[in-house]
């Protein structure tokens, strides 16, 4: 219960607005099948543009069978983007999509729309695949934005942000919104998927940032911002100013980022502090030295043990991301994965069970020991499994182990029955870690 508006389709939107295209946007979030089916009929647009990631590529699926399986909607072009499309192109074309978008959509969107209307050549637009009759056409990809300040702010307009804000405080008494800052990582972590902004950076200026925030305040109530970015403070002259132009201007927000150990140290904390962050998320993936290096994160465990604890005696949250199953990962290293989170003492931390994305290093790395690949229009790159270590079954038990094993060691002030479940349910994932292996 933690929703937040689709980032990407706002900006989309936002572009091709102010170059003349006027356009809605169906919100799915607080829908259903049914509604969007009858939106369509019911409008009949000459342009149906869908976002599609990992997750909802089924239901993207399902959506283009709807349009082409009714004669009011013959005449409307399907335009699929998104972090998914670029592996799956030719699957999603010769399913009934006429368009794929590869990386980022802005420009692509603007100049296909505008080919589209004026009935202008399609093979002269950078970053599409399309059909041309039953032949499907690969165009040159388009260069990355390179000063994405020319972006206008998301079109947060074409969606009901209150809807976002009363889930949020029915839910846990507080309401949040997302802010993007830059675009890109440059990092090599091999299990990442870099599909649409590649291996970049690129940022907006602080400014620029303020300015969004400042209209967000004026138009809307809410309690927190989420930055989306991926590390919040790679560049610390950014940052230096970003704290600078909110302390400027005297804005009283507060935020949550995610960064990296290594792009961690006491004058960003302290920026960070001061600037109204009250949560920072610090990668960490394991607590294993030896699968941290697999992974390619080139960063020190102690390093992020080091800024969790820092993070904390600032006075600030701190959560960290953990991932079992990786490809060599023992017991041995489970288990310094659970002392590495009792040492750093985490207020929250998530756990995620790998899986390779196509293509990432880890994909590539394992195709060759897939254990399950589903079928490709009901299934998604997080049911493939491949040969780990020990058998699937197990990691079932060791998420369980390590949950709740560290919530019963760090968790002291909770009531006695309280720590007696995490107990029980830690010695039961223990067991069943032995059974299973």
């Amino acid at each position: 219960m933690k929703p937040y508006v689709p980032l990407g389709i706002l900006s989309i939107s936002a572009f091709i607005e102010k170059h003349g295209f006027e356009n809605d946007v169906f919100d799915s979030t607080f829908s259903s099948f049914h509604e969007l089916c009858e939106h369509l009929r019911n409008n009949q647009p000459d342009v149906i543009a869908i976002y599609t990631n990992l997750m909802t590529r089924i239901n993207v699926i399902r959506i283009i069978k709807f349009i082409r399986s009714v004669p009011e909607l013959s005449d409307s072009k399907i335009i699929l983007g998104g972090p998914e499309v670029r592996q799956h192109a030719t699957p999603l074309l010769k399913c009934g999509a006429d368009f794929i978008v590869i990386g980022e959509g802005e420009e692509t969107m603007l100049e296909l729309c505008t080919a589209l209307r004026d009935n202008s050549p399609i093979n002269i637009i950078k970053g599409i695949q399309w059909k041309n009759n039953n032949e499907i056409v690969i165009n040159e990809e388009r260069e990355l934005i390179k000063d994405i300040d020319c972006l206008p702010f998301p079109n947060r307009k074409n969606v009901n942000l209150q809807k976002y804000f009363d889930v949020w405080k029915n839910a846990h008494g507080e309401s949040s919104i997302s802010v993007s800052t830059m675009r890109g990582c440059p990092y090599t972590c091999k299990w990442c998927s870099r599909a649409v902004y590649g291996m970049s950076y690129r940022r907006r200026s602080p400014s620029l940032v303020a300015d969004e925030i400042e209209s967000l305040q004026k138009n809307y109530q809410f309690d927190s911002i989420w930055f989306v970015d991926d590390v919040f403070t790679i560049n610390p002259k950014w940052m230096r100013e970003f704290a600078r132009v909110i302390a400027e201007r005297q804005l009283r927000i507060r935020y949550e980022i995610i960064s990296r150990a290594d792009r961690l140290n006491e004058e960003m904390l302290t920026l960070l502090a001061a600037s109204g962050c009250f949560r920072i998320w610090i990668g960490a993936e394991s607590g294993s030295q030896k699968i941290i290096d697999a992974m390619d994160r080139r960063v020190d465990v102690n390093k992020v043990r080091e800024m969790i604890r820092r993070t904390r005696e600032l006075g600030m949250e701190a959560g960290t991301f953990i991932m079992l199953g990786y490809p060599g990962e023992t017991e041995e290293d489970i288990h310094e994965t659970v002392n590495h989170l009792i040492q750093s003492n985490p207020h929250h931390f998530t756990i995620t069970l790998a899986y390779p994305i196509r293509g990432t290093e880890l994909f590539e790395e394992t195709r060759n020991d897939f254990t399950y690949v589903g079928e490709w229009e009901t299934s998604n790159d997080r049911d493939i499994d491949f040969k780990r270590t020990y058998p699937r079954k197990y990691y079932d038990y060791a998420i369980r182990y390590v949950v709740n094993k560290v919530r019963w060691k760090i968790n002291t002030q909770a009531t006695f029955v309280q720590r007696m479940k995490f107990l029980v349910a830690y010695i039961r994932g223990s067991i069943g870690m032995k059974i299973t292996k």
